[in-house]
C-alpha cells in the first residue's frame, strides 16, 4: 500500500509541475523515478517513451501506466496514471468552474507566454541530455540523422519513424556499427 502510495503522489506531482507536455516532464521524470526512487533507468525510460509515442494516448500518461504496472502490476499501472492525470482534471475543474474567460484577462496570457518559454528551456535540457547518453557513435549519429530529416521534410508518422529507427538499431547491430 505504502509504494501504491508513493506511486500516486510521485505522478501527481510530476503531472501538478509539468507544463508542456511528456517531453518536458524528462528532466523531472529523470529526478524523480529515476535517480530518487529508482523505478527505472534511462534506457527504461527512454523505451516507455518510445512505446508512448506508437500507442495511442498522452505520453506522460503511458509513461506513468508503464512504470506503475512494472513496479505493482495492474493496480500500480492505475494508480500511477490517476496520479499524472489528477492535477489537470483538478485545475480544468476549477478553472472551468470560476473563470468563465480565463484568457481575457492580460496577466494570464503573459504568464502563458513566460511559461511556455520555460518548457522550452525544459526540452531543450532533455533534448541535450538525451544527446550526451545516445549519440555514442557514428551508426547512433546516422539512426538519428535519418530520423531528423524524415521527421522535417516528409509526412512520416512518428511510429514509423521508431519503427525505423529500432530496424536500423538491430541491422547496424548485426554489421558491428553499434556495440551491446
Amino acid at each position: 500500500m505504502k509504494l501504491l502510495w508513493q506511486l500516486y503522489k510521485t505522478w501527481f506531482s510530476l503531472g501538478l509541475f509539468t507544463f508542456g507536455g511528456g517531453y518536458a516532464m524528462l528532466p523531472m521524470i529523470q529526478r524523480e523515478i529515476i535517480e530518487k526512487h529508482h523505478w527505472a533507468t534511462e534506457e527504461e525510460v527512454m523505451d516507455y517513451y518510445a512505446i508512448g509515442q506508437c500507442t495511442p494516448g498522452i505520453i506522460a500518461v503511458n509513461t506513468a501506466t508503464f512504470i506503475g504496472y512494472y513496479q505493482k502490476g495492474i493496480i500500480g499501472g492505475i494508480v500511477a496514471t490517476l496520479g499524472v492525470i489528477s492535477p489537470s482534471i483538478i485545475i480544468i475543474t476549477i478553472i472551468a468552474s470560476v473563470l468563465t474567460n480565463f484568457m481575457e484577462y492580460e496577466w494570464v496570457a503573459h504568464a502563458l507566454k513566460g511559461i511556455n518559454v520555460a518548457v522550452c528551456m525544459l526540452m531543450i535540457n532533455a533534448i541535450s541530455n538525451l544527446w550526451q547518453k545516445n549519440i555514442k557513435n557514428i551508426a547512433s549519429f546516422l539512426i538519428f540523422i535519418i530520423a531528423l530529416l524524415l521527421s522535417l521534410f516528409t509526412g512520416v508518422s512518428t511510429v514509423w519513424l521508431v519503427i525505423l529507427s529500432g530496424i536500423l538499431g538491430v541491422i547496424f547491430s548485426k554489421t558491428g556499427w553499434i556495440k551491446s
